[in-house]
């Protein structure tokens, strides 16, 4: 799923592509891609788009006072589309614009989750973005405290949690916690000062290096591609040491770190019910 870093380089993209171009019509080509009833995407024809933006891992298209909201899930993408082919493959909706230009959002596999929201006014205040928590990008250290105490939770979900931190993901908080040198299981109300300190400062090093890196490709890339020390490393020799990248595996995610790094050498358990290093 496209992470914090991502989408704020795609959302520079699009505006420096799409801004001031005018809508001339919208359409969800699947029954689940347009969430909302009110306002219709008709109001917005003969907008043009004002801007772009973002809010965790969601996308914004901005059209003075109306605001599509995208989530693109886990294979959606947001792309130029020259054919405009009637049933595009993988299509969820379509943007077309006066000048005959197009965007196209489609998305990978059968979950068909990707979606979009219709807003006007402030979409920060709204659903379905107005339970993030504070942006992983830039945040403050008075921010990221009380974040970490509002909740006694293993560190790696905290940091996935976007009610906590928004913008934060798998490949992110594998690779943030193995910057920070913590174990992916330490419980967040019982960190040290040191700990904190080096988690908020690995939060924003981190991701502040994947978006310099999202912004030089012409689009959201493959994961694999990302910049990683243990993400897709996981059987490889750590970066840091000559230990290798280990894994605890999930149904939808896999925790990846190094034991000399991050729990003292010692291998966590692979399943959710055995006594995890703390």
């Amino acid at each position: 799923m496209p992470e914090l870093p991502e989408i704020v380089a795609h959302a520079e993209r699009l505006a420096r592509n799409y801004q001031g171009a005018e809508l001339a019509s919208f359409a969800p080509l699947h029954l689940s891609a347009l969430k909302t009833y009110a306002p219709s995407p008709r109001e917005v024809y003969g907008l043009s788009m004002t801007g772009t933006g973002s809010r965790g891992k969601y996308l914004f298209l901005h059209f003075g006072d109306f605001t599509f909201v995208l989530h693109l899930m886990q294979g959606g993408r947001l792309r130029p589309d020259p054919k405009q082919a009637r049933k595009p493959r993988s299509g969820m909706a379509r943007w077309v614009f006066a000048d005959g230009g197009a965007l196209l959002l489609t998305e990978a596999g059968t979950e068909h989750k990707a979606g979009v929201w219709l807003v006007t006014g402030d979409p920060t205040t709204q659903d379905p973005v107005d339970h993030l928590g504070p942006e992983a990008r830039g945040i403050s250290r008075s921010d990221f405290v009380a974040a970490l105490g509002s909740d006694n939770t293993r560190v790696h979900g905290f940091l996935r949690d976007q009610r906590r931190i928004a913008g934060v993901g798998r490949l992110l908080s594998n690779e943030i916690l193995h910057a920070a040198k913590l174990s992916p299981f330490a419980m967040t109300t019982k960190l040290s000062a040191d700990e904190i300190a080096r988690l908020h400062e690995a939060t924003i090093l981190v991701v502040d290096q994947h978006l310099e890196f999202e912004r030089t490709l012409d689009e959201i890339g493959k994961s694999r591609n990302r910049p990683n020390e243990v993400h897709h490393r996981i059987g490889s020799e750590c970066t840091s040491c000559d230990d290798l990248v280990r894994s605890v595996e999930y149904r939808r995610y896999t925790v990846a770190y190094c034991p000399t790094c991050q729990t003292g050498g010692k291998i966590l358990a692979d399943n959710t019910t055995s006594k995890f290093l703390k």
